[in-house]
């Protein structure tokens, strides 16, 4: 049951036949959405299905899953040696330092991919850990059935995944920041590091590449390390089975200078054709994990046209030649079919005039020297010669095994718009379309990466995907796909280099706009892409994001169809829809600097940082309106979740968080009153009443304009009651008869209370005070377990899992029927210890419990929820979605294997518009 409309929607829709025959029946509830008028007040959408299937898929972090979603790991891979570990620093810090003097060596956290041309590390930094093991969650975990006692064989540790490069060339930049960060001593960073520990003589990192070997000696010189060496093909097929398999939207077409993300079925993956294009080029077919061979290769590669390059042109660098190329014109080089047959086409066998008929081939007519012809117009000849030779020899390669899909990796492509769309035009031309070019966002980080994976104790190869969330760290706007040096360090060193780009003017915004799609020809063959200019060189790298590692993170487990689920709602491959959000989001940028700065006292240092934080999120969101799939598939989940980690990283962890004290306060002030309002109403009128004072409170959100806006009209409880006023029914889409039928019965139906019901609340204050709470306490009323559901970190002014306990525990003090259930379900501290006993009074209750969803944003992505939301789902038969970014900006069309509702003030005309003409 929900409502989202003019004034509100209410929709159920579930597979049940009766359902279907009272929702066809009942003159209020229309499913026909197209036909009504539609307006911005209030949403609430409510979809049911049967539930066939509620079967734990949960777990906590050190519980070894069920059997039925086990993942297997090997039981000799070894604990972390904890003995005469000591705390360094003072013990009076909240997360001090733990040193381990006795940790074994060969769990590093660094690897190395070392190439003629290039060097690419992958490194690993482990996340602070800030969980509290309280009595509450203690609670929480005995009522959800989670046990402690089943730990995982060995410790998968939880942090982040980094990528970084850097010329071959200037190998002494790799080694300083290596030793800086003090990479080589297990992944500590220099700051944390305790300069009085010995070195140990037997530390081993993992290397591929020759310059494993050419390099092993300085490493041991400089650094005091033993560069174990790892074989370079099955580095690159471990690097990219895992990529495929782990990371969502790692794979891509580019065509015509359209990049379309690719979801493979993680079934239906092997075989395929790895081309790896390096110095020289290795195709590789692989079978599976383990499981490949080198079928062909190529010595004309990147190798190729840097060294030509570097001869004919004089660059001096591999960036700088490809920057070349985006102002060549190849056609005073290359001899075309037109040039043969007097600039006709070639019909009979298909070519066209524009075709190349042979590389370089006016040269040999042309009584001109080296001197006489661009370097742009050379470069680009190079280049598209060496890419659709490529092309072409990995197709044969293909056609030879029978094979569809080929991916090309390595870091001759490094995302070079124009060299993608050569090769994938190369491998549709000679396929006729059967066989398909697909690239990976870390083409470059193949072997490393697969070096990486080497470490068998970090257990990285058999993470599933949602346990990996992918960051992009301040610099993302900047760096691109350029090779650049150690990352920025501390906090003040961030703020200065934004302070710099500032003063540069337009170097902090992305570079010269993409031409729009079918601009470019065919990718290569035809005279419309002859001129490189059309794509971008630097500014179309993807741009690598940090691998956050969050082993609690799984898919929830009522999805209905996990595999065909997709969070976002609002499609932002739409180029007038995403400079809508843009501009709303540029809008509201002022605004919430302000609220930042407040909430740290509005100190100087505050307002430098806010001032930086405003410049980095202008700058991503210029970056991405240029290129929307720089950072991977873009939805307005996203974008949203990219402006709260801009906040954290420049430290501001709740920028809201006086305004949601301040607002949960008077809202409390005020339940009393409604409480007593409620309960002196009949059960039907009083049903009616919570859901219209759910949608009246959804309007306290400071991420809506309008609704700021209505803060400086009346007091809480004035606009709650004004705003409940006017939810008149019929709603746009209005199923609530259908939800009261199940609620309370009808000619001779017995009311049928739900089990478990899982609860997403949304805003602080009013919203979940006298909105969610008084609903709650109606299912507990009625004998329904209920969990409250709230973000694992600050969003706008969303309330978190940790704020919650605290606001239940003072609205139990004014109502018996939360006080029981807070006390059963472990939220009210002071009853801890009869909850713990199991007293008859606690044991006869329902329990209020509170989980945390796992997310820190105002959307949620299902496919990544927390091992305690996901326990709590075993024996959930009702969801409620509650707010828009949850119900409408993602999972207005999730479906789910139990009822569900949702349910949202529409505070937006464009989005309701949209919402309702998709129905």
């Amino acid at each position: 049951m929900a409502g989202l409309s003019g004034d509100q929607v209410l929709e159920i829709d579930d597979k049940t036949e009766d359902i279907q025959n009272n929702i066809n029946k009942d003159s209020n509830c229309d499913s026909n959405l197209t036909n009504r008028e539609v307006t911005d007040k209030a949403g609430l959408v409510v979809r049911g299905e049967e539930n066939s299937n509620n079967n734990n898929q949960g777990g906590e972090r050190d519980m070894a899953p069920p059997a039925s979603n086990s993942i297997h790991r090997s039981g000799s891979r070894p604990q972390l040696d904890l003995s005469k570990a000591a705390i360094q620093g003072s013990s009076e810090e909240r997360d001090p330092t733990i040193l381990l003097p006795n940790q074994s060596d060969d769990i590093s956290h660094l690897a190395l991919d070392i190439g003629g041309s290039l060097i690419k590390l992958v490194y690993f930094s482990r996340h602070e850990d800030r969980s509290i093991d309280d009595k509450r969650k203690k609670t929480v975990k005995e009522r959800l059935g989670i046990s402690n006692g089943n730990r995982r064989s060995y410790p998968i540790l939880g942090g982040r995944l980094h990528f970084v490069k850097f010329e071959t060339s200037k190998l002494n930049e790799c080694l300083d920041f290596i030793s800086s960060k003090q990479l080589h001593r297990g992944g500590i960073d220099s700051h944390h590091w305790n300069s009085e520990a010995p070195a140990n003589e037997n530390a081993v990192i993992k290397a591929t590449g020759g310059g494993a070997y050419k390099f092993a000696d300085l490493f041991k010189e400089r650094l005091g390390v033993s560069i174990d060496k790892e074989d370079e093909m099955d580095c690159l097929v471990a690097g990219a089975n895992f990529l495929l398999k782990a990371i969502r939207h790692e794979a891509f077409t580019h065509m015509e200078g359209h990049k379309e993300f690719v979801q493979l079925d993680h079934n239906d993956l092997f075989p395929y054709l790895l081309v790896n294009i390096g110095s020289g080029v290795s195709m590789i077919k692989v079978d599976g994990d383990g499981k490949f061979q080198r079928v062909s290769g190529t010595n004309v590669g990147g190798g190729t046209y840097w060294g030509l390059g570097r001869l004919l042109t004089k660059c001096k660098s591999f960036d700088e030649l490809l920057e070349l190329s985006q102002r060549g014109d190849n056609r005073t080089i290359d001899m075309l079919v037109g040039d043969i047959y007097g600039g006709m086409d070639y019909s009979k066998i298909g070519l066209s005039a524009s075709t190349i008929a042979s590389s370089f081939g006016k040269a040999i007519s042309d009584k001109k020297e080296l001197e006489d012809y661009r370097p742009e117009d050379i470069s680009l000849s190079l280049l598209r010669m060496i890419s659709y030779n490529i092309g072409q020899i990995s197709y044969l390669n293909a056609l030879r095994f029978g094979l569809k899909r080929i991916f090309f990796g390595g870091f001759f492509i490094r995302g070079h718009a124009y060299t993608m769309d050569t090769i994938s035009f190369a491998v549709h031309f000679w396929s006729q379309g059967e066989a398909q070019a697909m690239f990976l966002r870390h083409e470059g980080f193949l072997g490393a990466l697969g070096a990486f994976m080497s470490y068998e104790k970090h257990g990285l190869d058999d993470l599933m995907v949602h346990q990996l969330v992918e960051r992009f760290p301040m610099g993302a706007p900047y760096t691109g796909g350029k090779i650049h040096g150690p990352p920025l360090g501390d906090l003040n060193e961030k703020i200065s280099w934004m302070e710099k780009f500032v003063l540069k003017g337009t170097e902090i915004t992305a570079p010269v706009p993409m031409a729009p799609p079918g601009t470019t020809g065919l990718g290569g063959f035809e005279v419309p892409s002859s001129r490189g200019g059309t794509l971008r060189s630097d500014a179309s790298a993807l741009n690598v994001g940090v691998l956050h590692l969050v082993p609690t993170l799984e898919v929830f487990p009522l999805l209905a169809n996990p595999k065909m689920y997709e969070p976002n709602t609002i499609d932002l491959s739409d180029h007038s829809e995403l400079e809508y959000w843009f501009t709303v989001l540029s809008e509201h940028l002022p605004d919430l600097v302000d609220k930042a700065v407040a909430s740290e006292g509005g100190t100087d240092d505050a307002k430098r940082r806010g001032d930086a934080f405003a410049r980095a999120f202008s700058a991503h969101l210029a970056r991405l309106m240029e290129e929307p799939a720089a950072y991977g598939k873009l939805g307005l989940a996203n974008l949203l979740e990219l402006r709260e980690e801009c906040l954290r990283e420049f430290q501001f962890h709740d920028a809201y968080r006086s305004i949601k004290q301040r607002e949960n306060e008077a809202s409390l002030a005020v339940l009393p009153d409604l409480l007593m309002e409620l309960d002196c109403m009949d059960e039907e009128a009083r049903l009616l009443t919570l859901i219209e004072g759910v949608l009246a409170a959804n309007i306290f959100d400071w991420g809506s304009r309008a609704c700021v806006d209505l803060y400086h009209k009346g007091t809480i409880i004035e606009i709650y009651r004004m705003s409940r006023n006017k939810m008149q029914r019929p709603w746009r889409v209005d199923d609530f008869d259908l939800f009261k039928e199940r609620m309370l019965g009808s000619e001779g139906k017995k009311p049928q209370p739900h089990n478990r019901a899982l609860l997403f609340v949304d805003n602080s204050g009013a919203d979940v005070v006298l909105g969610m709470l008084p609903l709650a306490r109606e299912l507990i009323r009625r004998g329904t377990e209920v969990v409250l559901v709230a973000n694992s970190l600050p969003a706008l002014n969303d309330v978190t899992a940790m704020e919650l306990p605290d606001i239940v525990a003072e609205a139990a003090k004014h109502c018996d029927i939360l006080r029981r259930a807070a006390e059963a379900g472990g939220l009210l501290v002071d009853a801890m210890n009869n909850t713990l006993d199991g007293s008859k009074e606690n044991a006869s209750s329902v329990p209020l419990m509170v989980v945390e969803n796992g997310c820190g944003s105002p959307c949620i992505d299902l496919r990544q929820v927390s091992s305690e939301l996901a326990a709590a789902a075993k024996d959930a038969d009702l969801i409620i979605l509650e707010g828009m970014g949850r119900a409408l900006h993602t999972n207005f069309n999730a479906q789910f294997k139990c009822e569900a509702l949702k349910l949202a003030m529409v505070k937006n005309q464009r989005l309701a518009e949209k919402l309702i003409k998709g129905k």
